[in-house]
């Protein structure tokens, strides 16, 4: 899933060039990318899919070029996780019945991973002859505010795997606390796993509207008309999360706990903790001298130097003419700020 805009990150991260096709980490590839890499071994890269904006769709090829261009989709406009989800596994179900599908963003950082791999294959095992869809848990390392949480419950589909028992909103800190404390509670990656007949069969159940939208269309995948089809139905979409639709009501889903360095990257602290810091608590991607600072990050674009002196507990980033420099303690305002003239 490529398709979002990644507001809170501006102005590394715009609507016309979002976060999942930039070098975040400053190591020389995009998450899109990472993201790819972290699924050889595991998936050939025809079997690869990419849903995502219209407007993206060029960077998409350029980024991912072992990507086929029939498969990467077009949402002709945005509506949510599960109508993009369902759309994909639309085109799927035509072209191969039996397919075992890997749902993940396209901008999130995994550190390990052959974990990772690992993590995959497990689920995938235990998907591919079975009605159950899998979602990951990541085993919580601090009390999080800014993660939904998947509580487990005690029975298990395998050593592994356990039913999930409850999904939850993002929790205040105190709540938070409770969760890290309790053991059984799992931050929500939106990395889910199931078989293609399984998720259609749960969108039929839980979410008909959009599934109704999608028979619709079925005539047309593969054909002339696909595009001009999707454009007029697809909208008519309910705007609805994948969360909302199936996971928070279907029976059959169990939650794979797992520990492999994940990140959804949602903020410019976060990114900060994933860097490499210095003594100071400093991180920078780009052409950066930092004197006396602390706990700053600074992400610049290209190679023109940057002298920053006397900041702390700041951010500083700059693209293509635009700089942001911005307490840490305001970033959740860098959303609307990126949206003023």
């Amino acid at each position: 899933m490529a398709g979002g805009i990644g507001s809170r990150f501006w102005p590394m991260s715009t609507p016309t060039y979002p976060k999942q096709f930039i070098d975040v980490m400053g190591v020389g590839k995009s998450l899109i990318q990472l993201t790819a890499d972290r699924f050889k071994d595991i998936c050939p890269n025809e079997n690869i899919w990419v849903v995502t904006s219209q407007k993206y769709v060029d960077i998409v090829k350029e980024q991912l070029p072992m990507v086929l261009n029939s498969h990467i989709l077009a949402e002709p406009e945005a509506r949510n996780t599960a109508p993009c989800i369902a759309y994909a596994c639309w085109k799927i179900k035509a072209d191969d019945k039996d397919a075992n599908i890997v749902v993940t963003p396209s901008d999130a950082l995994v550190i390990d991973t052959e974990e990772f791999r690992r993590t995959i294959k497990v689920a995938l095992d235990f998907t591919a002859n079975s009605n159950a869809i899998v979602t990951l848990g990541m085993k919580p390392t601090r009390p999080e505010t800014g993660y939904g949480y998947i509580e487990a419950s005690k029975d298990f589909g395998t050593d592994e795997i356990r039913k999930a028992k409850a999904f939850k909103e993002k929790p205040n800190f105190e709540l938070a606390k409770k969760y890290l404390a309790d053991g059984n509670f799992f931050w929500n990656a939106g990395i889910f796993v199931w078989n293609v007949s399984s998720i259609v069969n749960e969108l039929e159940t839980y979410a008909p509207q959009i599934t109704g939208i999608m028979d619709e269309l079925s005539p047309y995948l593969y054909t002339d008309k696909e595009k001009e089809e999707l454009k007029v139905l697809f909208p008519k979409c309910e705007k609805i999360s994948i969360d909302y639709a199936v996971m928070e009501k279907s029976p059959n889903i169990f939650v794979l706990p797992a520990e492999f360095g994940w990140s959804d990257l949602g903020s410019w602290g976060s990114l900060h903790t994933l860097l490499p810091n210095d003594d100071d608590k400093n991180a920078t991607v780009g052409n950066v001298e930092l004197h006396n600072c602390t706990n700053t990050i600074v992400h610049t674009a290209d190679e023109r130097r940057a002298v920053i002196v006397g900041l702390h507990n700041y951010i500083v980033s700059e693209k293509s003419g635009q700089l942001l420099i911005c307490p840490l303690s305001d970033e959740q305002h860098i959303k609307e700020y990126s949206q003023q003239n």
